[in-house]
Parts: structure tokens; sequence; C-alpha cells
């Protein structure tokens, strides 16, 4: 895991460098791992047909139709599931009422939290080191802004 002492912008891009070497060894290691034939599950009802299937069997199309339209059914309640995402903690917060379709979901990006550290790194720096502390810890706008 690739960590640094320091906490400047410096430190910061060296890290991104060293879990950019990290993620592709990661990759290099799934691709010669994946095995042969389909991954997928082989149940129409969560995961659709291939579409040659659709065009030549008449479940299929309708299995299709009915997952892209009703959705998959969940038990009704509430649940809080996270990630790991390149940027940091990624939360899924999901409410169903039973339906196909969730009655309500929110995204926890990790931009707005990672943005939250913002003034403690550039406290007593000067106004040109803003814009490279916030490169530094690459957030994105957009989904700081929702």
């Amino acid at each position: 895991m690739p960590i640094a002492t320091e906490g400047d912008v410096y430190a910061r891009y060296a890290v991104r460098l060293q879990e950019m070497q990290e993620s592709l060894k990661i990759i290099h290691q799934a691709a010669d791992n994946l095995p042969e034939g389909d991954w997928h599950v082989d149940n129409w009802k969560i995961y659709p047909p291939n579409k040659s299937d659709i065009g030549r069997n008449m479940e299929a199309l309708i299995y299709h139709f009915k997952l892209f339209t009703e959705g998959i059914r969940v038990p009704a309640g509430e649940t809080y599931m996270a990630v790991e995402g390149p940027k940091g903690e990624i939360g899924y917060y999901i409410v169903a009422d039973g339906s196909g379709k969730p009655y309500r979901v929110r995204v926890r990006g990790p931009s707005f939290y990672n943005l939250s550290s913002l003034p403690l790194m550039v406290q007593d720096r000067m106004l040109a080191d803003v814009v490279a502390s916030i490169g530094s810890i690459d957030i994105v706008l957009g989904e700081v802004d929702r």
C-alpha cells in the first residue's frame, strides 16, 4: 500500500504514481487469473440474456423485457453498503419498498469529504499553493456539487 510520511503536494503526487503502478499490477494479476468462458450468472431474472438469444428465443425476450421494465425485486428495507473506489470510499444508501425500483438511492462520493481536508493543507501557505493542493487531492467538482 503506497504511503508517504510527508503531507505536501509532491508526496501526494508520488503516492498517486505508486498507486497507479499497484493498480496496474492488480489488473495484470486479474487478467492472468480470469477463467475461460462466460463469467456472468446464467439466470435471466437478474442478468439479461445475450442479444443473440433474444432474437431466437421468446422466453429470453420476455425475461429481457421484464428485467428492464420491472427491475429486480428486493426485500423492503434500507441498507448502506460501501466499496473502495480509486478516490476513496463510495457509499450507497438504498431504501427499498419491495418493488423492482428503489424508493430512494443516495450515493456518497469521496470528493466532498476529501475536499474537507483542504483548509488544513493550505493553512499558512501562499494563495498559489491552493490550486496545486486541490489538484493533489484529485477531486471531481461535479461530485462535490451534488
